[in-house]
């Protein structure tokens, strides 16, 4: 389990970069509700943070706009 923990940490991380500073505002408000940072996608007009809780999944724009019903496409 630490094994697994250490992973998801560093894969947080990872993306916790690519952020501005009102998605890491945004994304830490989504944490309080059991969501967690999947990936960011970039775009051309910006990057978006995409986060799951369970089934449920949102999506952060560039303004830190929080979206709970996203059209986003993820790959399995």
């Amino acid at each position: 389990m630490n094994d697994e923990r250490r992973q998801m940490d560093k894969d947080i991380h990872f993306f916790w970069d690519d952020l501005n500073l009102a998605q890491k505002f945004s994304v830490a408000e989504l944490q309080r509700f059991g969501y967690d940072l999947l990936f960011v996608r970039h775009q051309t007009n910006g990057s978006m943070a995409v986060l799951s809780a369970g089934a449920k999944l949102a999506a952060i724009d560039m303004d830190g706009q929080i979206n709970t019903e996203p059209e986003v496409m993820l790959r399995h």
